[in-house]
């Protein structure tokens, strides 16, 4: 039976994301933990989030989940980032005056801003709701789904990766930003593919059935 770990550190929708999984793929072994072997024996891995940037990574530290993060990508297993799961991959991030992230992907996560306007009306911030997002490149996790889908966002920062090749999709508000990276058996997404209906399901199931490899 495959086996999939998502890691609990206090900070994510882990409810949601099990739910999603077992939906997609009935018989699959969700392990909701932190637990470093636990994490460490299932076949793929999963670092969801939400909320404050420096609360989270915080928490990773506190609880050893930046090492289990880091064995895991570097085991070559299939490894998937949702949100702030997603920010905290990167370099640093703007949010809480400035936050030192685990630096698995070169690149910073910025603010939208204050003032964000769209053909000269101002936007709320944070971007939440439904958006489509541009698929760059031919990636396992993109099998069946189209071009231009819409996926589900609630966030007021955005990523902006310094290395353009592992930029896998993008999404537009205000202006274009990155949504998606993906590097071997890694993929990271901004948006929340367990609260994304069919396209983010199809992702999620994608995920379960990939092997790590592009």
């Amino acid at each position: 039976m495959s086996s999939v770990a998502v890691i609990d550190y206090g900070m994510g929708n882990l409810h949601s994301v099990a739910k999603a999984l077992e939906f997609v793929e009935p018989g699959v072994e969700v392990r909701v933990t932190a637990d470093p072997a636990l994490v460490a024996s299932a076949d793929r891995v999963i670092l969801p989030g939400v909320g404050a940037i420096r609360d989270c990574v915080a928490e990773m530290l506190r609880l050893g989940v930046d090492k289990e993060v880091t064995d895991a990508i570097e085991s070559g297993k299939p490894f998937l980032g949702i949100c702030v799961g997603m920010q905290a991959l990167m370099q640093h991030s703007e949010e809480n005056g400035g936050v030192e992230c685990l630096s698995h992907f070169d690149g910073h996560v910025k603010y939208f801003g204050d003032d964000l306007k769209e053909n000269g009306e101002r936007l709320k911030v944070p971007h939440m709701g439904w958006n489509e997002v541009t698929q760059l490149g031919d990636h396992p996790l993109w099998a069946d789904i189209p071009d231009g889908s819409r996926f589900y966002f609630v966030h007021s920062y955005y990523v902006e990766a310094k290395n353009r090749d592992l930029v896998a999709g993008r999404c537009h508000y205000g202006k274009a930003f990155d949504v998606a990276l993906a590097r071997d058996n890694a993929f990271a997404v901004q948006f929340h593919p367990e609260k994304s209906s069919k396209a983010g399901l199809q992702l999620l199931k994608n995920f379960l059935n990939w092997d790590g490899k592009i």
